[in-house]
């Protein structure tokens, strides 16, 4: 996890100081961002989850319009993470807003950066492409070998550890069936090829396997 780590903030040190020579704000803003994502109740919206994204996304940079705003809406897209909240998306887009503001960048990239974060809420189709990317990118652990998928829906159930079974089973077999509805779950050709299939079998056992267990 080290390796990562220093990947994530040497990018983000890069993507800040594109717009700002002010190295203590850069260092504040990291540090902001590092704790965000080391909290102990983070068992899968952590750093991991942010480099995962940041590999994938790495992969596909020449089809991306707009790096800055991508990069920018993957460190902030999950900056406000409360199981006990429903607005977790719209507080993460506040922040990244005030954050860019302190570091001028332009208000396109601002704006693009907060509608790509608000977009992971429901996942669906944007009508931009380097949304629709980053928020297949932020659904990919849907379509990993199954013995992915399990490690990620166990510490997603980690996360909602304060709820009963009898609250969190009925939530999560909601949430498992809106993926399911989505025809497609991944809107963008590269996705769409390596994840949905196995997506689609991952999400039916969990939710098999919550159904049976009641």
């Amino acid at each position: 996890m080290l390796n990562e780590t220093t990947l994530l903030k040497d990018t983000f040190i890069n993507l800040v100081n594109s717009y700002s020579q002010n190295s203590q704000l850069t260092d504040n803003l990291w540090n902001e961002i590092e704790k965000s994502y080391s909290g102990k109740k983070r068992h899968y919206h952590n750093l991991l989850h942010l480099s995962s994204l940041l590999t994938q996304l790495t992969e596909i940079k020449t089809v991306i319009r707009n790096w800055d705003a991508l990069l920018f809406s993957l460190y902030y897209h999950d900056i406000i993470y409360n199981t006990l909240k429903n607005d977790n998306e719209e507080k993460s887009a506040e922040i990244a807003q005030q954050r860019m503001i302190q570091l001028r960048v332009p208000a396109g990239i601002t704006a693009l950066c907060k509608a790509q974060i608000i977009a992971t809420k429901l996942h669906g189709i944007s009508g931009n492409n380097d949304t629709d990317l980053f928020t297949d990118a932020d659904l990919s652990v849907l379509g990993q070998p199954w013995e992915i998928y399990t490690a990620y829906y166990k510490n997603i159930r980690k996360e909602y550890a304060l709820y009963p079974a009898l609250i969190y089973n009925p939530g999560r077999k909601k949430v498992l069936t809106h993926f399911l509805k989505m025809n497609p779950i991944f809107k963008t050709p590269f996705f769409y090829s390596r994840f949905e299939k196995q997506a689609r079998e991952n999400l039916q056992k969990e939710l098999e396997l919550l159904t049976n267990n009641q």
